[in-house]
């Protein structure tokens, strides 16, 4: 299967919620902090879970004590899981596939993600062999996704993840070397680059074209006004980065759950395909 176009993705990667079994608010566990107003194990429905497997809180999650379930997004495994591997038949309908069903979603997660990845890759300007490179990983990942539940929990994904995750940073490589001139980091004392520490960072008006903060901790950091054009942001975490008028619509690997995170406004430039969270000014 080809890689589908933005508008497909959106429907094959984004989250369902209406044709899901509530999956996030039962198979995962969460514990009370900040984010969750209490603890939850893996396994057992969340009390605000309704019968129909809606929300009962869903309009006042945040002051309610949930901003966790604010930013959680599944890229789309729910009602892949939900809709597609079980046919429709819930964990409630059907308790005998509870437990595989709440083992096979956060791997359908992952691997969704991954093609979310892949997919966005396949947009950006790269030579005809890294595209199908992209192309190929894409078509293996989506045929893992096929797979009925009993034979991917047989599968370990952790290769994968690897090797896809090494031809992202090629792709990446590629896309960041076309500009002129090639992003350095700034002679501060702290370390600007990949995997690095940036928390609490000042950013604000910062031209961050190419930079490449894969997995960086950016929590709180102040990216107001920032250029992030073609900046590298696969893992980097920003949970509470002030985004007010960041340049995030050339971003690289920028997901819906990053943003979600994140702190922004009207003035946040986003991509085309992403939703301004509800909760941002």
């Amino acid at each position: 299967m080809p890689i589908p176009s933005r508008d497909d993705r959106r429907s094959l990667l984004s989250a369902d919620c209406a044709n899901c079994f509530g999956l996030c608010c039962v198979a995962l566990s969460f514990a009370r902090s900040a984010d969750f107003a209490f603890d939850k194990p893996a396994g057992e429905p969340c009390a605000n879970l309704q019968t129909d497997f809606a929300c009962g809180i869903h309009e006042r999650l945040r002051p309610s004590g949930f901003r966790g379930c604010t930013v959680f997004d599944c890229s789309g495994a729910g009602q892949k899981v939900s809709r597609d591997m079980y046919g429709g038949v819930s964990w409630r309908d059907d308790p005998a596939v509870r437990a595989e069903m709440f083992a096979v979603f956060p791997v359908v997660r992952d691997l969704h993600e991954l093609l979310w990845y892949l997919a966005e890759a396949s947009d950006l300007p790269v030579d005809a062999a890294l595209h199908n490179e992209v192309a190929a990983a894409f078509a293996s990942t989506r045929d893992l996704t096929d797979l009925a539940p009993d034979s991917l929990l047989r599968r370990d994904i952790e290769p994968l993840r690897a090797g896809i995750g090494e031809l992202l940073g090629r792709v990446s490589e590629q896309v960041r070397g076309q500009l002129t001139p090639p992003w350095t980091p700034s002679a501060g004392t702290r370390k600007e680059g990949p995997r690095a520490d940036l928390m609490g960072a000042r950013f604000a008006g910062r031209d961050l074209r190419g930079a490449n903060l894969r997995g960086s901790l950016l929590i709180a950091a102040d990216l107001r006004g920032a250029d992030l054009t073609r900046t590298d942001l696969l893992g980097a975490d920003l949970r509470d980065a002030v985004l007010d008028g960041a340049q995030l619509d050339g971003a690289l690997f920028v997901t819906q759950r990053q943003l979600n995170s994140a702190r922004g406004s009207s003035a946040t430039v986003l991509p085309a395909w992403a939703e301004r969270p509800s909760h941002w000014g």
